[in-house]
């Protein structure tokens, strides 16, 4: 997954366990986290949570077995199964967060203006 982001443009920065990821999370601008669900030591589930403490704002994505995610309360943006998602499905859902993250472009605006909708009633 690493080489896969890597090619595609992104700077992966990769953790060898929950702690080490949540130092590394402390330590820098982190744009998006991408967990696995079945780690050792600490779950992502548990690593998404006090990730989510430290920077509620930062995208989270959970990937994992659809079985062993079900019934638990996580506070990830989304839930990937790791077995039915192809490469470009998680590029795909990997742009989709940026883009929120970011939100709109210079220039656009989120809502009609007023006089707009005046005049579309």
């Amino acid at each position: 997954m690493s080489f896969m982001l890597t090619t595609n443009g992104y700077r992966v920065v990769s953790a060898t366990n929950g702690q080490a990821a949540i130092e590394i999370f402390a330590g820098m601008q982190v744009d998006l986290v991408i967990a696995d669900f079945g780690m050792p030591q600490m779950n992502g589930h548990q690593l998404v949570n006090r990730l989510k403490q430290i920077a509620c704002h930062v995208p989270m994505i959970l990937l994992g077995d659809p079985q062993a995610m079900s019934g638990v309360i996580h506070g990830a943006d989304a839930l990937v199964a790791k077995k039915n998602c192809s490469a470009q499905e998680l590029l795909e859902r990997i742009k989709l967060m940026s883009a929120r993250k970011r939100g709109p472009r210079k220039g656009t605006l989120r809502h009609a203006p007023a006089a707009e909708l005046a005049e579309a009633s």
